[in-house]
């Protein structure tokens, strides 16, 4: 076995010295694909947002249909002192504005992680590069309940509402029912989009019916447009 070693050993050295650099040169440029959530300043995206609210015990379900623009602003120092973007987000009745500010948040790649800090949360959006060995703890930097994700169905193409996406990941957040409960959470991103498609339901339910809610919160965002 070691014979064999030193003949390996040997026969990489004589290699030619191109092909060592060439080598050395494609893991350096190896992708980690982070325009999956991209930061560059300027960045937008409009989404269609419906929101339906439930509370059986005193008689309420309400539904919301509204527009969210997000925008990546000015380079900032977050309250860790790393240096980060604003994430802007906007509320309009219309995909076409006129839009109000709403929240400023900040996001920021580290130690090969999307953080997003919303609503004074810090959570981990996406771990780079996607694969399929991945989980995280999203809520691993605050004080949530822990919520366990990972990806599913990388780099394929996902159609939404008539648009196609030809490399996109999924990120599975929740996905967990009983005979109170029913929740299903999961967020779709595309190369040098961003988020597609975000899912959020959390009920309690009545009798194991799904479809008898008793209290909880349904959020679907689907992406409308984007640019730079």
């Amino acid at each position: 076995m070691r014979k064999n070693l030193k003949v390996i050993a040997i026969a990489v050295l004589l290699l030619p010295p191109f092909l060592l650099i060439s080598s050395c040169k494609k893991d350096t440029n190896f992708d980690m694909y982070y325009n999956y959530f991209p930061l560059n300043e300027g960045h937008y995206a409009i989404y269609s947002v419906r929101e339906v609210i439930v509370d059986q015990q005193v008689n309420v379900r309400d539904t919301f249909d509204y527009f969210i623009k997000t925008v990546i602003g000015d380079t900032i120092t977050d309250n860790s002192g790393r240096t980060a973007k604003q994430f802007e987000r906007y509320y309009g009745s219309s995909a076409n504005g006129p839009w109000m500010i709403h929240d400023i948040w900040t996001a920021i790649y580290a130690d090969g992680k999307a953080e997003l800090v919303e609503e004074n949360n810090r959570v981990i959006k996406l771990v780079f590069a996607p694969s399929e060995d991945d989980e995280w703890d999203m809520n691993a930097y605050n004080t949530l309940e822990p919520l366990e994700c990972y990806y599913s169905n990388i780099h394929q193409s996902y159609t939404l509402n008539g648009n196609s996406y030809s490399s996109t990941v999924t990120v599975e957040q929740e996905d967990f029912s009983s005979y109170i409960d029913s929740r299903r959470k999961y967020e779709v991103y595309a190369r040098g989009v961003g988020l597609v498609h975000k899912y959020f339901r959390d009920f309690t339910i009545n009798n194991g019916n799904p479809n008898n809610l008793k209290k909880g919160r349904l959020l679907t965002m689907e992406l409308v447009s984007y640019g730079d």
